[in-house]
């Protein structure tokens, strides 16, 4: 459950991130040239129309490719694609991370480390190839409807999807000392 929210949380905070942060722990997210927005513009975004002076400047992906819109409210509609694909991404590499985590129910990565399973190593490699296949090639990119990512977007990416594993780490520390305490109740 822990881990379930956190993953709803990551991928829909990294979609509000993109709209209303210029960085995120040191990441400048306005390379590609968005328009920021507050939270309350993003949440009622539905109400565009009546608002007065908003614009949305066309911003950039990666690769060069142009995002504009002819109504500056089409920001919150064609303009996501930018935070979808990032909420995508964060959602795959978070799943990549959490498959780490379960290397073993009990054990840290510290004593279970990662290359005790090639296998999962090399799926883990294949999965987000698959998922690179899909952001880079063009053809690819519109069937799924999302755009390349910057390096400074991964990072975004990584920041956000890392601490799952932090967050299952701890877990596994509280369900060892909870099992050792019943061992040493029983005993």
């Amino acid at each position: 459950m822990v881990i379930g929210s956190y993953v709803g949380i990551a991928t829909v905070g990294v979609f509000i991130l993109w709209y209303t942060q210029a960085s995120f722990l040191g990441v400048n997210l306005l390379g590609d040239g968005h328009t920021l927005v507050e939270l309350s513009q993003l949440r009622n975004w539905g109400e565009c129309s009546s608002w007065s002076n908003f614009t949305a400047s066309p911003f950039t992906v990666n690769g060069g490719r142009m995002i504009t819109f002819s109504n500056p409210c089409d920001y919150f509609s064609v303009g996501k694609v930018k935070a979808m694909t990032l909420s995508l991404s964060v959602l795959v590499a978070i799943e990549m991370f959490n498959s780490l985590n379960a290397l073993s129910e009990d054990n840290s990565l510290i004593r279970m480390p990662p290359w005790r399973n090639p296998w999962l190593l090399i799926a883990i490699s294949f999965s987000l190839g698959l998922h690179c296949l899909i952001l880079y090639v063009p053809l690819l990119a519109n069937v799924f409807g999302i755009v390349p990512l910057s390096l400074n977007e991964w990072l975004l990416v990584v920041l956000v999807s890392a601490p799952v594993i932090l967050i299952d780490e701890v877990l596994k520390f509280v369900g060892r000392r909870k099992r050792l305490q019943t061992k040493v109740k029983k005993a």
